[in-house]
């Protein structure tokens, strides 16, 4: 068996991207799926910081990341202000923070850690350019389920008291991610209920 290994994303990878992004966000709105045009872009737009893991040729996970000057005290904003369509012309080449726009792993391969390699391959990044740290708007994705139980502030509330574990915001708090803020109305995908949690990792902290 090969072992998964962290590259920086190429051309030949595009189109596996692509298809890779309908396999992991099924229930996400199309138009905010990235394509194999739209990697290609991003290769060009911010090569440092496209990476994909690569088991011999299939590609098997991936996240695509711009630099931003995020502001904490107004978090309010949307995956379509950071994608622009896709093409992530949000960049800011000066920008403080590193922003994962999305993350994803193939499911025959999850929990093998690969989405770890991703994250710490991010944070290399972040170190290596000075930056601030990463911070991300996770989906919580267990909150749609329930969203007729409860307001998605008791949800956020009772994830940041660590009473409630989350799919994907456990995940990513469990690698060392702090919650700062719930925004609503952040992206078009009903397993969350269209909200997303600001997550943060300042460049001193490690990934776990």
């Amino acid at each position: 068996m090969s072992t998964p290994t962290v590259v920086r994303t190429q051309q030949e990878h595009a189109a596996q991207l692509g298809e890779l992004q309908k396999i992991v966000f099924p229930t996400l709105a199309p138009e905010q799926r990235f394509e194999a045009r739209h990697y290609l872009r991003h290769i060009e737009l911010f090569p440092e910081g496209q990476f994909c893991v690569v088991d011999g040729t299939k590609v098997v996970g991936m996240t695509s990341t711009i630099r931003m000057n995020f502001d904490f005290e107004h978090p309010d904003h949307t995956f379509a202000d950071v994608i622009q369509g896709g093409w992530l012309t949000s960049h800011d080449p000066n920008g403080r923070w590193l922003y994962g726009a999305d993350i994803g792993v193939h499911p025959d391969y999850r929990r093998r850690g690969i989405a770890r390699m991703l994250y710490k391959a991010r944070h290399e990044t972040v170190r290596a350019l000075g930056l601030a740290g990463q911070v991300t708007v996770g989906m919580p994705s267990g909150y749609g389920a329930v969203k007729d139980q409860m307001s998605a502030q008791q949800y956020y509330d009772e994830l940041v008291a660590g009473t409630r574990t989350d799919p994907t915001i456990s995940a990513q708090r469990r690698l060392g991610f702090t919650l700062r803020s719930l925004v609503p109305n952040y992206i078009d995908d009903p397993v969350c209920d269209r909200y997303g949690i600001v997550l943060v990792l300042p460049a001193e902290r490690e990934v776990q």
